[in-house]
């Protein structure tokens, strides 16, 4: 029986011996990875990437406006939209392109300016505009027939449209 718990002491102290390495590791060698927050890591403000131009164009087809896109076609930059961007130039609009031509809705989650939202169906028709969106807004904005891209731009843009 002693040399039992003589067996048994060995392994307590061996698994207390691992367990305090584990510990010394996990404080100081995983600290040295990770980078301490600094101002250059805090988030920066979205910024407007050019990714093509397009037109609006009248039932006659006249060009009624050209502008340069910001293209939102997947999950992630669908979802970021234009939150935390504080400004927006009237040459400029982000295009969502959704992945089904059906009812949209958006909202103005963390959305720091107005907007006008525009939804435009599969075939390139415009059917619903909201003009002057209020900033902050969780209401829902809904397409009232269904829609395949959305196009926001800065309020004020779509004064003219129909």
């Amino acid at each position: 029986m002693g040399i039992q718990k003589n067996n048994w002491y060995k392994i307590a102290i061996g698994v207390l011996f691992l367990g305090a390495l584990y510990l010394l590791w996990s404080l100081f060698y995983n600290k040295a990875e990770v980078p301490e927050k600094t101002s250059s890591s805090i988030a920066v403000e979205p910024q407007f990437s050019k990714e093509g131009i397009l037109s609006f164009v009248s039932p006659q087809g006249d060009t009624l406006v050209t502008v340069d896109i910001e293209i939102a076609d997947n999950d992630p930059e669908r979802t970021q939209g234009m939150m935390y961007r504080s400004a927006m130039d009237y040459g400029k609009a982000m295009l969502f392109i959704m992945e089904h031509d059906s009812h949209q809705s958006f909202w103005m989650r963390n959305t720091k300016l107005s907007l006008d939202i525009i939804y435009v169906n599969a075939d390139q028709e415009i059917v619903t505009i909201y003009k002057h969106t209020m900033p902050y807004s969780e209401s829902p904005i809904p397409s009232f027939k269904r829609s395949k891209y959305v196009v926001e731009t800065a309020a004020g843009f779509a004064i003219n449209m129909a």
